[in-house]
């Protein structure tokens, strides 16, 4: 019988996943919703599924197989125990790890070299690779944490938006958009974002960038505000080191220009996705021929 190993990618946004076999040929992949399940671990352990199940069907091979393969899967919100077991106890491998999101992205990245990485999408994590040992810092979610990402810019700009609304803060084309998309009613606003989740917010964060560089008040004052929180995160993750830089996620080429000189210069392509430092742990972890990996 072909044995399977999955690598799962979940964020905010999306969840992909890659079944590949133990000689590390990936046959199929999926992609699904959000899978962060600190946000919302039953609604993630769907996707996940979802998300397998599609490779499978990609790859020509009958998804019951899921039950006896191998999986690494690299989650947002993996960093709380308790939404890390409730998560494992719902899902259909044989073998299953759950990951930071951060691990497998530094993983894949930085490959067998050394480095740190800042990931940047709907939420935010850093990480510093020594061999087989990835350290992280934050990841901690939007109500704590998840400084730089794309939520918390989101977020920014509506608070923004009300600010300007009640004459505390100017103005910008920036708030007057966000304030149209609620027809101008801050009851409205305010709504909204009482239920919002993360990827919600994190709609408006390609707004931050684009406004900022027509010259917007607003954006550039949430940009560089987020831009500083990045570099003091990236500044413990490269302490006393020369390393090389990966800025990963949807938003992290975009902060690229917007970060101090001494971050600008150490950037460096990507070795891999994180989809692939999954699947590549997946093999490593569970394959007969692969050994122990951090």
């Amino acid at each position: 019988m072909t044995e399977f190993f999955i690598g799962v990618d979940g964020g905010g946004t999306s969840c992909r996943a890659a079944l590949a076999t133990a000689d590390g040929a990936v046959i199929g992949e999926g992609k699904s919703g959000a899978a962060n399940i600190m946000t919302d671990v039953n609604g993630a352990v769907v996707h996940i599924v979802e998300a397998a199940t599609k490779a499978c069907r990609a790859a020509g091979v009958d998804p019951d197989s899921l039950s006896s393969s191998h999986a690494v899967l690299g989650l947002a919100g993996a960093n709380v125990d308790a939404t890390v077991t409730a998560a494992r106890r719902q899902l259909p491998f044989r073998t299953c790890e759950i990951e930071t999101d951060a691990l497998i992205a530094a993983h894949g990245a930085l490959g067998d070299g050394d480095g740190a990485i800042a990931v940047l999408g709907t939420g935010s994590v850093f990480a510093q690779k020594r061999g087989d040992t990835v350290k992280t810092i934050g990841g901690w979610g939007l109500i704590l944490g998840d400084q730089g990402a794309g939520a918390a810019l989101g977020r920014s700009v509506l608070r923004e938006a009300l600010l300007a609304f009640d004459g505390v803060r100017d103005g910008s084309e920036l708030t007057d958009r966000a304030l149209d998309d609620f027809d101008n009613d801050p009851r409205a606003l305010s709504a909204f974002a009482h239920d919002a989740v993360p990827g919600q917010f994190a709609r408006y964060a390609p707004l931050v960038f684009e406004y900022a560089n027509r010259g917007d008040g607003v954006a550039l004052r949430v940009l560089k505000r987020a831009a500083a929180e990045v570099d003091e995160s990236l500044r413990v993750v490269l302490h006393g080191t020369d390393d090389r830089l990966c800025l990963l996620g949807g938003l992290g080429p975009l902060y690229e220009p917007w970060l101090a000189a001494e971050h600008q210069r150490r950037v460096r392509p990507a070795v891999a996705d994180a989809l692939s430092g999954a699947t590549q742990l997946a093999i490593r972890r569970f394959s007969k021929d692969g050994c122990a990996d951090g």
